[in-house]
């Protein structure tokens, strides 16, 4: 029997997958993994033979997750699936020996032929040697540290690495740039007390201190070094486990694991934060009243069910600053009056019946000076192409003289009206429209990244996911799972 890893974070797909294993006859499910991280603990601990592996999981994606081992198992085997067809990813799986590449939803039918192909490739990977060479270091980070092992591997392990104590401590280390530069630099600084062993693994620093050490004492003098050891530019996350026996390290390294992706998902919900604000933003500048209305309504939902009382309202001060500026220009413009005082109103309200009745009615001011700033400023000419332009945005043939005819004015004219009232050209103008309108139809609808694309006037999938991460700062598919299962 050949034993499978199945890594995606949808539940549905999980049971799926392990029901049609069943029926399979010759694969035993091993285990299941819902992020990177997790299958990256799993690929160690298991040694499966086959890992189905979704690419859009949580952490490190599926493709960075298979890098990281691929060369550390070369008899294991790697299927991809994906909810859409992705000719890129595809690309940069081919160097990764990755076996197939399957496009969600998976048929009964096209599930149990790639079973039973990769079970005749098995048969003949069976008895290969590892590819690369690793030295003792690389090998008890990347194979051993992962696992639970009896006394005397463990003592075996000490005296190959020349280890100090029969306990300690793993750190682990993410960084989005220069990785073997800055752990090689924190390696050098924690080892000026206390015993380091490390090593980097794709963006990630793998550290052992090998010491009887309290936790507490460790982790203070780690986030002081850090600070003050690695540009803010680098961007990281860590992580710190339980001092362990030897024979236990791999509960430290789960510890860490977990310490990290916390840490990783606290950063998640502030970019969230952001995400709506900005969202927010452009709906009340574009005239969307109803939907910026639900936006409102679902950033203060979820600020007010995150954090206490006290510090939502505190952040709902800012958000409400920003609008007020946006819709009256008052800390640009020293005559222009703001419509009121958030902080002083905000912070004195008791209760969220008081809360509630005062948003609405100050988002509905926000809204109306809007509107009326809007309806001053846009000129009828301009007010008539940009009609044109929502009506026919998703035709991926629109140009500036369509819109300038439908308006009935020169192209020269239009655009210096763009350029004048809305601070922006046409093409801009336009581009954020439709990725306005893409992000609506990730939201609310069924359809896969490649039908948004062309939904939103885009006949090449990888310039739209290019043109959407510019204006969003994420990828369709990171942006789909961001609010999955939300409806807006």
């Amino acid at each position: 029997m050949y034993r499978v890893l199945i890594v995606d974070d949808e539940e549905p797909v999980l049971d799926s997958y392990e029901f049609m294993l069943k029926v399979s006859g010759e694969f035993v499910l091993a285990g299941k993994a819902r992020s990177g991280y997790e299958a990256l603990q799993l690929i160690h601990e298991l040694e499966p033979d086959l890992v189905f592996m979704d690419i859009n999981i949580p952490g490190l994606d599926g493709l960075e997750v298979i890098a990281d081992v691929h060369n550390k198992f070369p008899a294991m085997i790697f299927v991809l699936s994906t909810a859409y067809e992705r000719f890129d990813l595809a690309r940069r799986a081919i160097p990764l020996g990755v076996f197939a590449y399957l496009v969600k939803p998976v048929s009964k039918k096209t599930f149990l032929e790639t079973l039973e192909t990769v079970q005749k490739a098995l048969q003949g990977r069976e008895g290969t040697a590892p590819a690369e060479a690793e030295n003792p270091q690389q090998r008890f980070f990347r194979r051993t540290i992962w696992k639970g092992i009896s006394q005397a591997q463990w003592e075996s392990c000490r005296e190959e690495l020349s280890l100090p104590s029969d306990k300690g401590i793993v750190f682990l280390l993410e960084l989005d740039q220069e990785p073997e530069k800055w752990c090689a630099l924190a390696a050098e600084k924690i080892s000026y007390k206390h015993y380091c062993i490390c090593d980097v693994v794709l963006n990630r620093g793998l550290f052992l201190i090998s010491e009887d050490i309290n936790r507490e004492i460790l982790q203070d003098l780690l986030e002081a070094l850090l600070k003050e050891t690695i540009s803010e530019k680098a961007g990281y996350f860590w992580g710190l486990g339980d001092l362990c026996r030897g024979p236990e390290l791999h509960l430290s390294c789960a510890k860490a694991l977990r310490e990290l992706e916390d840490k990783r998902k606290g950063t998640d919900i502030q970019r969230r934060e952001r995400l709506r604000i900005i969202q927010l933003r452009r709906k009340i500048e574009n005239a969307a009243g109803e939907e910026a209305k639900q936006l409102f309504t679902m950033l203060w939902k979820e600020l007010f069910a995150l954090y206490d009382f006290t510090l939502a309202k505190a952040k709902m001060v800012s958000v409400f600053e920003f609008l007020m500026d946006d819709c009256t220009g008052c800390y640009a413009d020293p005559d222009a009056a703001p419509l009121f005082a958030p902080a002083e109103e905000i912070m004195s309200l008791a209760g969220m019946d008081q809360w509630e009745a005062w948003a609405a009615a100050a988002f509905e001011k926000i809204l109306f000076r809007s509107q009326l700033r809007r309806s001053q400023d846009i000129p009828f000419p301009l007010a008539k192409a940009l009609d044109y332009i929502r009506e026919h945005y998703a035709d991926g043939s629109l140009q500036l003289n369509s819109a300038a005819n439908a308006a009935q004015v020169s192209t020269s004219y239009l655009s210096r009206l763009f350029s004048e009232h809305l601070k922006t050209n046409f093409i801009d103008y336009v581009t954020e429209l439709r990725i306005e309108n893409a992000e609506k139809l990730i939201r609310e609808s069924k359809m896969n990244i490649k039908e948004i694309a062309f939904a939103a006037g885009y006949q090449d999938p990888n310039y739209f996911g290019k043109l959407f991460r510019k204006i969003t700062g994420m990828s369709p598919s990171a942006y789909a799972a961001e609010f999955k299962g939300e409806e807006i």
